[in-house]
């Protein structure tokens, strides 16, 4: 009886070894950057033309950082990312019809109605390239115009970013 219970303290002891051994150690995961933040459109779709805002994005650093208790910290690039920009875009119809917006490009991307006189968010990603908004169903509105470029700026440096 006491040699099974020397042999189970034995075991466990062993266990217990084996789990302090596991955690010990130097971590092999490298700081990696953290993804971009979405970079933001504003879309106005009125009577006559549809003004995108700002005209590029991802072009370098934003002039301005998004969380105010960020301002003023750098905004390194994420080296060898290729990936599409996560957009965000803010539309405003400001016409008393209904619109579909319709964005062409590298991609072409159908996100929805902007009802009359409403606003609409729509997310999406667009891979480097020029693009052309156009209000689908607002007769004579001039299509607007954005780039996107290939910087994409980690937000490692970003603090309250999820």
């Amino acid at each position: 009886m006491v040699r099974g219970r020397a042999r189970a303290a034995g075991v466990g002891a062993l266990c217990a070894c084996a789990v302090v051994v596991a955690g010990c150690g130097a971590s092999t995961h490298p700081n990696e950057q953290r993804p971009a933040v979405s970079a933001r459109i504003s879309v106005i779709i009125q009577p006559g033309q549809v003004i995108v805002q700002p005209g590029s994005v991802g072009e370098g650093p934003e002039e301005s950082q998004q969380i105010p208790q960020n301002e003023g910290q750098p905004q390194p690039p994420i080296k060898g990312d290729e990936k599409p920009m996560a957009v965000t875009i803010v539309a405003a119809n400001q016409t008393g019809e209904d619109a579909r917006l319709v964005i062409r490009g590298a991609k072409e991307w159908k996100p929805g109605p902007v009802f009359a006189r409403s606003p609409a968010t729509f997310q999406t990603a667009l891979p480097t390239g020029n693009y052309t908004v156009v209000a689908a169903d607002v007769k004579g509105a001039r299509p607007g115009h954005f780039t996107v470029g290939p910087y994409r700026a980690s937000s490692q440096n970003d603090l309250l970013t999820p």
